[in-house]
């Protein structure tokens, strides 16, 4: 059982090698798409807070300038 290693490898340990070469270049692309993907997400999500942020400043001050409502008179309970 003690077989000798030849210097050439086989048609399918070239292929077997192939292949792994191919999966690892196929992870690394998709692991590069994969944080391009989260940066873009984490760049929308600061420009829709920014525009909640001041929207939110934008609703406060109308709310602040607009006059508030007006006091309702209390009408006196009249004696039974």
């Amino acid at each position: 059982m003690s077989a000798k290693k030849s210097a050439e490898q086989s048609p399918e340990a070239i292929a077997r090698s192939n292949r792994q070469r191919l999966a690892a270049e196929e992870g690394a692309r998709a692991m590069a798409d994969a944080e391009k993907q989260s940066v873009d997400v984490r760049k929308n999500m600061a420009r829709l807070r920014e525009l909640r942020q001041a929207k939110e400043a934008a609703d406060a001050t109308l709310e602040a300038s607009l006059p508030g409502p007006a006091p309702t008179k209390r009408k006196k309970k009249l004696p039974q």
